[in-house]
């Protein structure tokens, strides 16, 4: 319920401001919070999830979700660049302490059921947390056009509460609690592999916000002239398909790794790989060739490439990481994440602005090539 109301967000946003007249920048610039406090988040929430449980810091997130869904419920006349921002900034944290305590905890849910385990319930975790999201983009832009603005922000409220009573009851205490209390200075990582995973993260999810969080939604919706219901619905399956994807990745790339978790060289090929998608669309789209043909085929391939490059960074995560020092290792992962999506968000409205869609999905290339080259380092997985 928290990822619907995550997606959803996202989507009203965006199209609600640009029908009030914001320009591409202005709409990015109220994300820019958003994923700044995730940064801040990440670090402090691993921190935290260790001294206190996995569990409390969601149900935190989720409480303070509430509250910034129903702050933008006020009048037109208070919505103000500035105020919109301090209330993304709260979904900002909400989100990345749902995230991380859910991604952290499934190092201690999966057992000792060995390396391949472990990443099956990694994938099917993250491609449904996507599934769902993708979900969200889609109910989110249909309460925009059936309920309004501030009629979808009460539905959304009103439906996380009640998730929220429900998890408050009914989930288990203590989940990746270290029995001793750690200092706010161990969350930096000191492991190499870690760090060039960090950094990896940091360019991959980059490179999708480049075009997805401004450039994309804005294009179809006043270049192509798509309703607010297609824009939605078109983000939403490919978040959706996106999140399957990754959800089924482990029998995908089986292969490759004979039973075990993936490693440092499953990362590279799969990231060198991407970097062929954004070209070949702004190549399609500079050739003149049916833009909306060239993006719904590009990015959907895209998409399927990408998913399988983040489940295996969500894997390998936790696979470096050791048991009791997991929820910080993620945090600070998550980290690199969301500064990666904050420079995404902020390139996207630049990059639109100045350069078109085409030059987004050139940015976007640059970054998955770093992405890569960053993966080099990475080790492999020793055997469980």
């Amino acid at each position: 319920m928290f990822t619907v109301t995550d997606g959803a967000i996202r989507m009203l946003v965006v199209l609600y401001f640009h029908l009030l007249g914001y320009s591409p920048i202005d709409v990015a610039m109220l994300f820019l919070f958003y994923e700044f406090f995730g940064i801040v988040t990440n670090l402090v929430g691993g921190w935290l999830g260790a001294r206190v449980g996995l569990n409390l810091t969601m149900h935190i997130g989720m409480g303070i979700q509430v509250v910034a869904l129903m702050m933008l419920t006020v009048p037109d006349g208070w919505l103000s660049v500035s105020y919109v921002m301090l209330a993304q900034a709260l979904s900002g944290i909400a989100k990345d302490l749902n995230k991380m305590s859910a991604k952290a905890s499934v190092k201690a849910l999966a057992g000792d059921g060995g390396e391949s385990r472990l990443f099956k319930y990694v994938a099917v975790l993250t491609g449904s947390k996507n599934t769902l999201k993708g979900a969200g983009f889609f109910i989110g832009a249909a309460l925009l056009q059936w309920v309004g603005f501030r009629g979808a922000l009460m539905v959304l409220s009103g439906t996380l509460f009640v998730a929220l009573l429900v998890t408050v009851t009914m989930l288990p205490a203590g989940v990746g609690k270290m029995k001793s209390k750690p200092k706010f200075a161990q969350v930096f990582s000191k492991r190499a592999d870690i760090n060039w995973l960090s950094a990896a993260r940091f360019f991959l999810f980059g490179s999708r916000d480049i075009w997805f969080v401004v450039g994309l939604p804005v294009y179809l919706s006043s270049i192509l002239e798509w309703r607010h219901m297609q824009v939605g619905g078109f983000l939403a399956l490919w978040v959706m398909g996106y999140g399957l994807v990754q959800a089924v990745a482990p029998r995908l790339i089986r292969r490759s790794h004979q039973g075990q978790g993936p490693g440092g060289r499953t990362a590279r090929i799969w990231a060198y790989g991407l970097v062929l998608f954004p070209v070949g669309i702004a190549l399609g789209l500079r050739q003149g060739w049916e833009p909306a043909m060239v993006l719904v085929i590009g990015l959907a391939l895209f998409g399927m490439v990408f998913a399988i490059n983040s489940a295996v960074h969500s894997y390998l995560i936790l696979a470096y990481s050791d048991a009791d020092k997991v929820s910080m290792n993620v945090g600070f992962y998550y980290m690199a994440n969301a500064g990666g999506r904050l420079v995404g968000t902020v390139f996207s409205g630049w990059a639109y602005q100045m350069q078109g869609l085409e030059g987004c999905l050139w940015w976007s290339a640059a970054f998955v090539l770093l992405a890569a080259v960053l993966s080099s380092r990475l080790p492999e997985v020793a055997r469980a």
